[in-house]
C-alpha cells in the first residue's frame, strides 16, 4: 500500500514538473541547463520514476522561477491567487478581521448554534475540567473532554496516537473530533480542550468558528499549585532528584518552562470570545464569572398550540 502511494506521489510530482515546464515554454534541455540537473534525471522525474531529493526539487523550482511550495501544492485558481496576494500584505490582526468578515459575509463560518457550544481553553491547572463540568450541569447540557473524544476517534490512547501517528496524525484526529462534536451537539455542550490547541492555526480557526471560546487563565504560580494538587507530576518528569523528591531547582526550572509557554501562547489565547481570570478566586466565584461570560442558554421554542391550551 505504501509503495503504491509513493508511486502515485511521484507520478503526480512528475506531472506538475511537466505542466510548469510547459507553462514556462521550456524544453527539458533548457530546464536541465538552468537547474544544473541532467536531462536523464529530469526525464525520470517527469515519468514518475525519479528518486527526488529536496535539493533537486529546489533546483527545479528555481529554474522554473517558482517556489518549491508552488511545485508541491495544487496551482491556485486565478481569483484565489489574487485574494492570497492581497491577504499576504495584511498583518496578523488584519488577517483575523478578514477571516471573520469572509466567514460572516459568505456564510462560511458554520456559526449556527455556536454560542451554545462552549469550549474552554487554557493550560492545565486553570480549572477547565472542574468549572466545565459544573457549568454543563448548570446549563443542562453534556460535558465532554476533547482529549477523550480524540481517543474515541482514533480508537486508542493519546500516547499511542502520538507514538503511532505523530503530531500531524494527532491533529487530524483532533479536527475530526471537533467536526463530529460540533455536528452532534446542536443544542449545546461544554467542552474542555488541550492547552496546545491554539498553537495549531487551522485547528484553532475551526474551534472558533463552531464553538464559543472562553480562556480560563490564572497566574503561573496557581497553575503549578493546582497541577501538583491533582497529583500531576509531568512538569517535573525530567528534573526529579534522587529519592523521587522534587528539588527546588527542578521546581524553578518547571516554573520557568510554564512562564515561557504562557508567554508564547498568551496572544493566541487572547483571541477567545471571553477571558475569565481564576487567579485568587474561589471555585464558586470563578463559576459565577464563567456563567456571566458565556451566552445565556436558549429556551426551547414555545409550541403555540400548547400555549393556547394552557391559556
Amino acid at each position: 500500500m505504501m509503495e503504491q502511494e509513493s508511486k502515485a506521489i511521484l507520478s503526480e510530482l512528475g506531472a506538475r514538473v511537466r505542466a510548469w515546464r510547459a507553462r514556462r515554454g521550456m524544453t527539458r534541455k533548457t530546464l536541465a541547463a538552468d537547474s544544473g540537473l541532467s536531462e536523464r534525471f529530469l526525464a525520470d522525474v517527469e515519468a514518475g520514476k525519479g528518486n527526488v531529493s529536496i535539493n533537486s526539487l529546489e533546483a527545479v523550482a528555481g529554474a522554473l522561477n517558482i517556489s518549491i511550495l508552488d511545485l508541491l501544492q495544487d496551482t491556485p485558481r486565478p481569483a484565489l491567487a489574487r485574494v492570497q496576494g492581497l491577504l499576504s500584505r495584511l498583518n496578523e490582526t488584519q488577517l483575523d478581521r478578514a477571516y471573520g468578515l469572509l466567514g460572516s459575509t459568505f456564510g462560511l463560518n458554520d456559526s449556527v448554534g455556536r454560542d451554545q457550544r462552549i469550549a474552554l481553553i487554557g493550560l492545565r491547572g486553570a480549572g477547565k475540567s472542574t468549572l466545565g463540568s459544573q457549568l454543563a450541569a448548570d446549563r443542562g447540557v453534556p460535558f465532554i473532554e476533547l482529549d477523550r473524544e480524540i481517543e474515541r476517534e482514533a480508537g486508542t490512547s493519546m500516547n499511542e496516537v502520538l507514538l503511532l501517528h505523530g503530531q500531524a496524525g494527532y491533529r487530524r484526529y483532533e479536527r475530526r473530533a471537533l467536526f463530529r462534536i460540533a455536528d452532534g451537539y446542536p443544542n449545546g455542550v461544554v467542552m474542555t480542550t488541550g492547552g496546545s490547541i491554539v498553537s495549531e492555526r487551522e485547528t484553532f480557526d475551526l474551534l472558533q468558528s463552531r464553538f464559543y471560546c472562553v480562556w480560563l487563565k490564572t497566574s503561573p504560580q496557581e497553575h503549578m499549585a493546582r497541577v501538583m494538587a491533582q497529583g500531576d507530576m509531568r512538569p517535573f518528569e525530567a528534573t526529579r532528584s534522587e529519592g523521587d523528591q522534587i528539588a527546588q531547582g527542578a521546581m524553578n526550572e518547571a516554573m520557568e518552562d510554564l512562564r515561557r509557554i504562557l508567554a508564547s501562547r498568551e496572544t493566541l489565547y487572547a483571541h477567545a470570545d471571553k477571558v475569565v481570570d481564576t487567579a485568587d478566586r474561589t471555585l464558586k466565584q470563578s463559576l459565577k464569572d464563567l456563567e456571566r461570560a458565556v451566552p445565556q442558554v436558549k429556551s426551547p421554542p414555545t409550541n403555540p398550540l400548547q400555549a393556547k391550551e394552557t391559556a
